[in-house]
């Protein structure tokens, strides 16, 4: 099982953070509250100069039964209390590669990354799959992240790993394999036009006929829009290409 400090080393340890940058963040929690009020997902911030959890937004999805402030304590302990024991050495795995990759990347385009996968979280009773997004939203003098903001949304995948590290602008990412223990680039997939109407309809509860309605087509041309899609994203239903296309920033 691992260990909090596990999740910190030379890799990810940031220096020369003065009290007085801390002065302006209450407006910055604020505005964490506030972003989680409009959306189900939970939102959490962690310091890496102080390694632990700067902030921890109310949403009951990633709290496990937890308060915001227990989970605030807790910090880095809840990983180990809620991720299953196999899956702990997964997320540290991560936790260096990831690091690695994001200080390789060049020092102007750092604010622009963010990394996704998914691994399970338990309240007790119950196992689900999440997923987890984490971006750099401050960096210290010599570029190191110091502050970094999480989101955790549902998963749309059914195992966990998917471990994909994304830059703004870029039109490629890079997936992880676990199995190789590698970066591996991969094109990005973009939706055309009628694609991204299909899925913004279908957000909004309308039928296919209603779709095909809408966008002057035939229903046959709305059922031929979702099934490439539904390929192209690699799933099974429009729940699970909106969970895939919003979590992948595409739309």
């Amino acid at each position: 099982m691992a260990k909090v400090e596990d999740f910190f080393g030379i890799i990810n340890t940031v220096n020369g953070i003065q009290d007085e940058q801390y002065d302006h963040l209450e407006l910055l929690k604020h505005a964490i509250d506030a972003m989680a009020n409009a959306t189900y997902q939970s939102i959490y911030m962690i310091d890496y100069f102080k390694q632990e959890f700067l902030h921890v937004a109310s949403n009951p999805l990633f709290l496990c039964g937890h308060t915001a402030e227990e989970m605030g304590q807790l910090g880095y302990d809840f990983y180990i209390e809620h991720v299953p024991a196999e899956e702990q050495a997964m997320l540290l795995e991560i936790n260096e590669v990831g690091f690695q990759k994001f200080n390789d990347t060049p020092l102007g385009e750092r604010k622009g990354c963010f990394m996704s996968y998914d691994f399970h979280i338990s309240d007790g009773d119950t196992t689900f799959l999440v997923n987890h997004k984490i971006t750099p939203f401050a960096l210290a003098d010599d570029g190191r992240a110091w502050l970094a903001m999480c989101v955790v949304s549902l998963s749309s995948h059914s195992e966990p790993g998917h471990i994909e590290f994304h830059k703004k602008g870029d039109a490629k990412y890079w997936e992880y394999s676990l199995e190789r223990h590698r970066w591996i680039p991969k094109e990005a997939v973009t939706l055309r036009p009628q694609e991204k109407l299909v899925l913004s309809l279908s957000a909004q509860g309308y039928t296919v006929a209603q779709i095909a309605d809408k966008m002057c087509r035939s229903v046959d041309t709305v059922k031929t829009y979702k099934r490439v899609l539904f390929e192209r994203l690699n799933v099974k239903s429009i729940t699970e290409a909106l969970v895939t296309a919003t979590n992948s920033g595409l739309i």
